[in-house]
C-alpha cells in the first residue's frame, strides 16, 4: 500500500531527530518526535493545535522541522508560513541560531536543496527613516551630546533596524523612526532603505515570515478592513509564546491615550504650520490631564477604574469639541495621516465621555503618577476568533503554560477557541529529571495574617534561614513591589551575601546578580518569566506568596460574567495562578543538569492549606519537605566544592 505524504513526513521526522540533530537524552528526543508528529498532523489536516511543551523539550525545532516537511511533502503549497512570537529575543534565536543550523544540517544530508529563506516583519517604528535621520544628524551636529548615544545615532547610517543598535536613546529613536504615514514627496523616496527592506521581506522566495503578535493582529485587521495586508498570504500559522497572544489582542482591540500621544499630535500640527491649533490642543489637554491625576501612587495597583467626575466630563467635552472643530475646519489642508490621528484621538475621548459599556474604562498610572487613558474591549475572544481562526488556516499555538489544572479550558476561553471542533490539545512534559534535581520546601508554621508587619517578619526570618542553608544563589520572586520593598528593608543589613533589588526595567541589577555568583536577587513583575538563570546561578528559588492575580478593573469586569464568586475562582483565578506559578517555577531548572530548591512560603500552599493541591498540581512531580535541614542537605549533596567557595 502506498505511503501517504504525512506518513513520509513522520518517518523523516524520526530520522532527523534521532540521527541528525545534536545528541540529547532519550526523553528529550522522544518528546521532540512526539511533539513534531502532533504538529505535522495539525498542518496536514488543517487543524488548530494547542501544544503545551515543557521547558527543555525543544518546541522551536519541532515546529520549524514540521514547516520544512510540510513544504517538502506538500509542494503544491507555495505560500509561506508565519511564525509569530511575543519577544525580540526569541525572534533573534530563530533567525540567528535555529534556522541557519537547520538549513546547514538538512542541506548536508540532502534533505533540503537550499537554505531556508526567512524574513523578520516589523512595524514602521522599528526602522530608520533616512530623511528623519538626516534631519536629526544635522540638528545635533554642533551640539553637546552623550558620546555613546551619538555613536549609536551615527551607526544608523549603515543600519536600518533600530533593534540592532544598542545605546540608542529613546528620544532619538522616536525622532528617526519611520513615521506612521510617509510623505508622498519625500526626497529619499527612491533611495529609502526601509522600503527596500520591506520589498525584500515580501519576496515570494521567503518561506518563513517571522513577526510579533501585534504585527500578526495588525495584518489581520488590515485584511478585515479590506486594506493591503502587512504579511504575504500564508498557508500555515505558528504562534509561539501563545499565552501572550490574548494580552497582545487586548492592546490591539483597545484604545489608549497618553500625554506622549498628545505631544505627537501637536508636533504633527506644527509640521503643517498650524501653530495656533497645536497651542489650543496643548492648553485643553493640559486641563484634561490635570483632572486625571491622583495624589497617591501604589506601585502594585497602577490601574484604576475610570470615574466620570463633573470636572472630567467638562474637560473631556472641551477636548472632544476642539478636535471635531479642527477636523471640520482644516480637513482640506490636512494630510490623510493627520486627519486620521485627529479622528482616532476624538474617538478615544468619546468612549470616556459617554462611558461606553462595550469597553472597560481605566486610567493607568506610571511610577511618577502620570496617567494614561485606556479602554479595554470586552470582546477580545470573539475578536480573536474573527481575526484569525475563521480564516481556517492550520495553526499551531505553543507555549510552556497553555494547560492549567490538567486542561486547556482557560487558554481556549482567552483565545476564542471554546467549542471549535478543529481544536486538538497535547501536553509534552519537560524531560528534566525533577525528582532527582529539585526539592520543594513547604514550611509549616502558625497562621500569619497577610499584608501586615507579621507577614514581613515571618518572610524575613524564612529568607535569612534559606539563604544561609543554600549559601546564597537565591532568586526571590515577589507578587507585590510593596511587599518586596518591606522585606528588603528588613533583611538588607542581616544577609551575608550580596543583595540586589529589581524594580521595573532593572536590567542592571539582574546583570550584577549574574556576575556576583552567590548573590540574592529580589524581583517581581516581568522576572516571573523570560529571564534565564542557568547553572548554579539560581539554586534556590523562593516564592513568598502564591501568584494570584491582583484584582483590578479588568478582573472585576470579568467576574461579572460568572454566576458566583466560587465559579469565578475555579474557572479563572486558580488557573491563572497555576499558569503564573509554572512560569515562576521555570526560573529554577533551565537544563538537565540544573539543581534547585524551590520554596513556597505562602501558608495557603502548605500541607493542609486551602490551595495546597492546586499549587502541587501546577508543578512537576518533585519530592516535598517541610524541614529546613533537608534543604541544606539537598544543597550539600547536589553541589560541588566550588559552589561553597
Amino acid at each position: 500500500m502506498a505511503i501517504t505524504p504525512l506518513e513520509q513526513a513522520h518517518q523523516e521526522t524520526e530520522h532527523i531527530f534521532r540521527g541528525l540533530l545534536p545528541r540529547q537524552g532519550m526523553a528529550v528526543r522522544e518528546g521532540q518526535i512526539s511533539l513534531c508528529h502532533t504538529m505535522l498532523d495539525t498542518l496536514f489536516q488543517k487543524k488548530i493545535s494547542l501544544c503545551d511543551a515543557g521547558v527543555g523539550i525543544g518546541k522551536t525545532y519541532a515546529y520549524l522541522i514540521a514547516c520544512v516537511l510540510l513544504k517538502k511533502y506538500r509542494p503544491s503549497y507555495i505560500q509561506p508560513v508565519v511564525v509569530s512570537t511575543s519577544s525580540v529575543a526569541l525572534q533573534e534565536a530563530i533567525t540567528k541560531e535555529y534556522l541557519p543550523f537547520l538549513s546547514q544540517v538538512l542541506m548536508e544530508n540532502d534533505l533540503l536543496p537550499s537554505p531556508i529563506r526567512f524574513a523578520v516583519r516589523k512595524g514602521k517604528g522599528r526602522y530608520v527613516c533616512d530623511q528623519r535621520l538626516l534631519e536629526r544628524l544635522r540638528a545635533v551636529r554642533d551640539k553637546p551630546k552623550n558620546p555613546v548615544q551619538r555613536q549609536a545615532l551615527d551607526s544608523l547610517r549603515k543600519k536600518v533596524d533600530l533593534d540592532t543598535v544598542p545605546h540608542l536613546s529613546g528620544f532619538d529613536r522616536r525622532l528617526v523612526c519611520v513615521p506612521k504615514s510617509c510623505l508622498q514627496n519625500c526626497p529619499q523616496r527612491n533611495f529609502c532603505r526601509y522600503w527596500r527592506t520591506r520589498e525584500q521581506a515580501a519576496s515570494q522566495e521567503v518561506f518563513i515570515q517571522i513577526c510579533n503578535h501585534n504585527y500578526l493582529l495588525a495584518d489581520a485587521a488590515h485584511r478585515q478592513s479590506g486594506l493591503r495586508p502587512l504579511l504575504n498570504d500564508y498557508q500555515a500559522l505558528i504562534v509561539d509564546e501563545a499565552h501572550k497572544l490574548p494580552e497582545a489582542a487586548r492592546q490591539m482591540y483597545g484604545h489608549s491615550l497618553a500625554w506622549e500621544d498628545v505631544q505627537e499630535l501637536c508636533k504633527a500640527l506644527e509640521r503643517e504650520r498650524l501653530f495656533s491649533a497645536a497651542q489650543r490642543v496643548r492648553v485643553h489637554f493640559s486641563a484634561l490631564w490635570d483632572s486625571m491625576k491622583r495624589m497617591e501612587n501604589d506601585p502594585d495597583t497602577p490601574q484604576a477604574a475610570f470615574r466620570l467626575t463633573p470636572l472630567r466630563r467638562e474637560t473631556l467635552g472641551e477636548c472632544f469639541s476642539l478636535l471635531r472643530n479642527l477636523s471640520g475646519q482644516l480637513d482640506a489642508r490636512l494630510p490623510r495621516y493627520l486627519s486620521h490621528q485627529l479622528e482616532r484621538t476624538a474617538d478615544t475621548l468619546a468612549l470616556f465621555r459617554t462611558g461606553d459599556e462595550s469597553h472597560v474604562l481605566t486610567i493607568h498610572y506610571d511610577r511618577e503618577g502620570n496617567p494614561t487613558l485606556q479602554a479595554h474591549s470586552r470582546e477580545v475572544a470573539r475578536q480573536l476568533r474573527q481575526a484569525l481562526w475563521e480564516r481556517e488556516i492550520p495553526t499551531i499555538l505553543t507555549s510552556g503554560t497553555l494547560a492549567a489544572g490538567g486542561n486547556f479550558h482557560r487558554s481556549q476561553t482567552l483565545l476564542g477557541l471554546v467549542g471549535d471542533k478543529r481544536v486538538k490539545t497535547s501536553v509534552t512534559p519537560s524531560p528534566f529529571p525533577y525528582e532527582e534535581n529539585c526539592l520543594l520546601y513547604l514550611p509549616s508554621a502558625p497562621h500569619v495574617p497577610m499584608g501586615g508587619w507579621r507577614e514581613v517578619q515571618y518572610l524575613s526570618e524564612q529568607l535569612l534561614a534559606l539563604v544561609e542553608a543554600t549559601h546564597g544563589h537565591t532568586l526571590v520572586l515577589f507578587t507585590s513591589y510593596k511587599l518586596m520593598g518591606a522585606v528588603y528593608r528588613q533583611v538588607k543589613d542581616a544577609l551575608g551575601f550580596p543583595l540586589f533589588e529589581v524594580w521595573r526595567n532593572g536590567t542592571a541589577a539582574i546583570q550584577e546578580f549574574k556576575t556576583s555568583e552567590n548573590g540574592v536577587l529580589f524581583a517581581a513583575g516581568s522576572c516571573w518569566e523570560g529571564v534565564d538563570f542557568p547553572g548554579d546561578m539560581v539554586s534556590s528559588l523562593v516564592l513568598p506568596r502564591l501568584p494570584f492575580p491582583v484584582p483590578d478593573p479588568l478582573s472585576r469586569a470579568e467576574q461579572e460574567q460568572f454566576p458566583s464568586l466560587e465559579d469565578y475562582l475555579q474557572e479563572v483565578i486558580l488557573p491563572d495562578m497555576q499558569v503564573k506559578l509554572r512560569q515562576g517555577f521555570g526560573r529554577a531548572i533551565r537544563s538537565e543538569t540544573d539543581t534547585c530548591v524551590v520554596s513556597l512560603l505562602d501558608q495557603r500552599a502548605a500541607l493542609g492549606g486551602r490551595y495546597h493541591q492546586a499549587a502541587v498540581e501546577a508543578l512537576p512531580p518533585v519530592p516535598v519537605t517541610d524541614k529546613l535541614e533537608e534543604v541544606a542537605g539537598f544543597i550539600r549533596t547536589h553541589k560541588k566544592p566550588h559552589y561553597f567557595a
